[in-house]
């Protein structure tokens, strides 16, 4: 190794050594943005995820399916989540999940839409919010949304820098970024379940990253809670800013409503 080499790694080390945990929160915070497309990431409208999905229950495969999920974004005011989102199942996608900006969700069928249970749509929400992507495309530049960095670690053989997202409200996701791709690998948040009002943790892993239209993206995305996997979706096609109809969004002209479940 030379000595100019040697000269610039540790004035480089020198530089990130006098950076406060703020300030290299916002820079790796700022890198990852970059590392996912940067204005491409940012002006990015709406987006189509297909692939099969797995739903799990202590650790035991439930369920699987086709699973085609719908995202499109939207200005809203008030603090209102920003986003709508359709999860269609099956071939014929006649079975979907339909999540709206106004606190709603629908579980959609041949027979009608019926309200999902309050708690469902809750979850719902608050994992959206602590999304890393969510926050990183619709509230980077949120009143009272600051980033603190806990430093450098390895985890799962991989090295990462982990920073906490912290919004108005205190409300804390932790990120961990992959040091050398610079985009999110793990994240973690915790919620207080309004049943045993016990605290779970909520942990989301992001792998399998691809370009698509300038946009990068995980093809991969586990869930735990608890350290238990409940959910896995594989994506085989991921496709961005294709214009998503309003009817994707809305419960069908005529579709019977049903009662709420219990």
């Amino acid at each position: 190794m030379t000595k100019t080499l040697i000269s610039v790694l540790l004035c480089g080390a020198a530089a990130m050594a006098a950076e406060t945990d703020a300030q290299r929160g916002k820079r790796v915070v700022d890198e990852a943005v970059a590392a996912l497309g940067g204005e491409k990431f940012l002006g990015m409208r709406d987006r189509m995820e297909s692939g099969r999905a797995y739903s799990f229950y202590r650790e035991q495969l439930q369920g699987l399916a086709r699973a085609t999920i719908y995202t499109r974004y939207r200005a809203v005011p008030g603090g209102k989540l920003g986003v709508e989102e359709r999860e269609a199942f099956g071939k014929d996608q006649e079975a979907a999940v339909l999540f709206t900006p106004e606190g709603e969700g629908f579980d959609i069928t041949f027979r009608g839409a019926r309200p999902l249970p309050v708690e469902r749509v809750a979850r719902y929400y608050d994992t959206t919010r602590h999304n890393v992507f969510y926050i990183l495309h619709s509230r980077l530049h949120e009143k009272g949304m600051t980033f603190e960095s806990r430093g450098s670690d390895v985890i799962d053989n991989m090295p990462v820098e982990i920073v906490d997202l912290i919004d108005a409200d205190n409300q804390v996701t932790t990120v961990y970024f992959h040091r050398s791709m610079k985009v999110p690998v793990r994240q973690v948040f915790t919620r207080r379940d309004p049943v045993t009002k016990l605290k779970d943790e909520e942990v989301t892993l992001f792998s399998k990253y691809r370009e698509v239209d300038g946009v990068e993206w995980p093809y991969a995305i586990q869930r735990e809670r608890n350290g238990e996997k409940i959910f896995e979706m594989y994506s085989d096609t991921v496709q961005v800013n294709k214009a998503l109809e309003d009817k994707l969004f809305l419960i069908p002209t005529g579709m019977k409503r049903l009662k709420p479940m219990q």
